[in-house]
């Protein structure tokens, strides 16, 4: 009767073969797959904003043609809020406003890769329950002005390592943009020197813009739309208010 043999067993130079042939794959798919994680959270936080921007052309169509920003509270609108020192502190109610043309969920108000968390409902919104900072004098009238975008924004060129703008206490942050911006180093911006981020137009569309593009082509053309609407020459800049 012919013996059984026993499998060879993996000698120590095959066994440190093995371990140094995962050991590379980890680090070639951990960097892979986190970068594919990390573009999808952009996608889906550019299909909120577009899903905001949808909600804004739907409330102005019902109101005037005129965004939350530029109707008065007679109207449900916001205009009469911009003159409080605190404005900033009621940046949730803009979105409450429309929370019919929202679908009824405030889900969409977050961006997958913030750190804040969505309310339950518009009924307990708050600032805390929202990514996006509100761009005061867009209208679709100026189609590539600024109505809204990621709220990890911040002043200068050199990144800021939190949110920028936008505060972690939830009292908001109500800003004059006059010079250079760029993204923070949270949210799409981790890893990325350039800066990432999501802008919202007046037209209701949304953009993938790094730091240096969102000034140079965006910030800058808004503030000289804004500029020619004031009939003025020293305009005091972009109001952006952040939640």
């Amino acid at each position: 009767m012919a013996q059984s043999r026993k499998a060879a067993a993996f000698t120590r130079k095959e066994l440190v073969a093995v371990i140094a042939v995962l050991f590379v794959l980890v680090l070639i798919l951990v960097p892979a797959f986190q970068g594919a994680q990390q573009k999808s959270k952009r996608i889906s936080c550019v299909c909120h904003l577009k899903q905001i921007g949808l909600a804004y052309r739907i409330w102005s169509n019902d109101n005037g043609d005129e965004y939350p920003t530029s109707a008065p509270l007679t109207n449900g609108g916001w205009r009469d809020l911009l003159s409080r020192a605190n404005a900033s502190t009621f940046v949730w109610t803009i979105y409450g406003t429309m929370s019919n043309e929202l679908g009824q969920s405030p889900r969409i108000l977050v961006c997958p890769a913030d750190e804040r968390k969505p309310a339950n409902s518009f009924s307990n919104l708050a600032n805390t329950n929202i990514s996006y900072f509100v761009g005061v004098s867009a209208d679709d009238t100026y189609p590539q002005s600024i109505l809204g975008g990621d709220r990890n924004l911040g002043p200068g060129t050199t990144p800021d390592p939190e949110y920028g703008f936008s505060p972690a206490d939830g009292k908001g942050n109500d800003v004059i943009i006059n010079g250079p911006v760029c993204w923070s180093l949270k949210t799409h911006s981790r890893g990325n020197p350039a800066g990432a981020g999501n802008i919202l137009l007046g037209d209701g569309s949304a953009q993938q813009v790094t730091s240096g593009n969102l000034y140079q082509n965006w910030v800058k053309n808004a503030l000289a739309e804004k500029a020619a609407d004031d009939k003025e020459t020293n305009s005091p800049g972009l109001r952006l208010i952040f939640p």
